[in-house]
């Protein structure tokens, strides 16, 4: 079967949740009340977007973006939020097609840049994203501004 990159739709919300739940508990966290809202949010592609990979009927991974503006870039750029494979999934190039996907679309909306962060428990995946372009760049600094 072919496997199909798209923007997501309504009816891959209970999907991109169930997905949204491993990473959370392969990072050691929990995903947030709100990301049912988040993701309705992002389906109309003006702050962000969710990107579906789907193979047989079934989703088999997630990326969802988020594009910001900056002055320094005189304009927007695009941020990788998530990226997600469903271990069903792993060994068919999905992440890679989904970062392809989602490189494509910031680049048509005149992007100048597309960055993304790596936590302790994703390091590893530094490789990965080489291999599509992306170089390390410094370290990230953050404060938590809600429990």
């Amino acid at each position: 079967m072919a496997l199909n990159i798209r923007n997501a739709s309504p009816e891959d919300r209970e999907s991109c949740l169930e997905l949204l739940e491993s990473l959370a508990s392969f990072t050691g966290g929990s995903t947030d009340p709100l990301a049912p809202a988040v993701f309705d949010q992002l389906l109309d592609n003006s702050r962000g977007a969710v990107f579906v990979a789907e193979e047989g009927g079934s989703v088999l991974g997630m990326a969802s973006v988020s594009y910001n503006l900056a002055m320094r870039y005189g304009g927007e750029y695009c941020q990788l939020e998530e990226l997600i494979v469903d271990p069903a999934g792993r060994g068919k190039n999905i992440g890679g097609q989904l970062v392809e996907k989602t490189i494509a679309q910031a680049k048509s909306r005149g992007c100048a840049e597309y960055g993304l962060y790596l936590v302790e428990t994703t390091e590893q995946n530094l490789p990965f994203y080489e291999k599509y372009g992306f170089k390390k760049v410094g370290s990230e600094l953050r404060q938590a501004l809600k429990n």
